[in-house]
């Protein structure tokens, strides 16, 4: 899996906070118990856990799991203490690959989380992540795939061209044979969760970035321009100075940019709630 450091994930944190699909929650919190058990897959510094626990009432007892023992370590120590409610928030670490969690793995799991997960997985693991959270009769809240959706303004012609590289980046085959799904992710998600019965509803979760984020677009145009790069090399003569024309816009307070995301709720059959 990819790695990722913890001050890029600190920087977008407040962006994903507003970002996440808030309607989604009513029918969550709908069939959650007074007491139950999450498993945050992927939870890189703990932001779903920040912000999900706190949203929701009843005992929780949130299980972390990354590959990362330093992103643990953080996470593990910052999720909060007590639920909306007031009742308790207990936080444990666990170590592994969340691609091999298999529906015995979460045995006593009400709900599965993961944030900007899905479009770093293949068809395979997306489709066993899938059966063993239905199997398992858990509920799954998935959040902030990239669906390859971005708009900026004021728009500049290689914008379609840096987007479309970028996205077949997502999609490309990893230096262990894994072809990712990137922008697919979301619909081969929703797909996968259907046709094992499960009911699914999804929401739009947007970036929104605007001047008063001058330093969240400088990093992520700078990733967003090297994925392209990396993906079509004959692009860099162009995209160097696209993005120094980007970066200055961005500094100046010229630029505002929407990424698009998609957010999935999964709920078992015996747990559909009305809206």
């Amino acid at each position: 899996m990819t790695a990722f450091a913890p001050d890029w994930l600190y920087l977008r944190e407040p962006a994903d906070a507003a970002a996440r699909a808030t309607e989604l929650l009513d029918p969550l919190r709908a069939h959650l118990t007074d007491d139950f058990t999450v498993r945050d897959l992927g939870c890189g510094t703990g932001s779903l856990g920040r912000w999900l626990a706190a949203r929701l009432p009843g005992t929780q007892h949130w299980i972390l799991h990354d590959h990362d023992t330093e992103l643990l370590t953080h996470a593990q120590a910052s999720l909060p203490g007590t639920a909306l409610d007031g009742s308790p928030v207990d936080v444990v670490a666990e170590q592994r690959d969340v691609t091999a969690l298999r529906a015995a793995d979460l045995a006593g799991t009400s709900l599965v989380t993961a944030s900007a997960l899905l479009d770093l997985l293949t068809r395979d693991e997306i489709t066993a992540l899938a059966t063993a959270v239905v199997e398992a009769g858990c509920a799954a809240l998935l959040m902030l795939s990239v669906t390859g959706k971005v708009e900026l303004s004021p728009a500049d012609p290689l914008d379609p061209a840096i987007a479309a590289a970028f996205n077949a980046h997502q999609r490309r085959i990893a230096e262990n044979g894994r072809r990712l799904l990137g922008p697919n992710a979301v619909d081969v998600a929703a797909t996968a969760f259907g046709r094992l019965g499960a009911t699914v509803r999804r929401a739009d979760s947007a970036w929104r970035l605007g001047p008063d984020q001058a330093e969240l677009q400088r990093q992520w145009l700078e990733g967003w321009v090297a994925a392209a790069v990396e993906q079509l090399p004959q692009l860099r003569p162009v995209a160097d100075v696209y993005l120094q024309r980007r970066l200055e816009m961005a500094a100046a307070g010229e630029l505002h940019a929407v990424i698009h995301h998609g957010d999935l709720l999964v709920l078992p059959p015996s747990l559909e709630v009305a809206a």
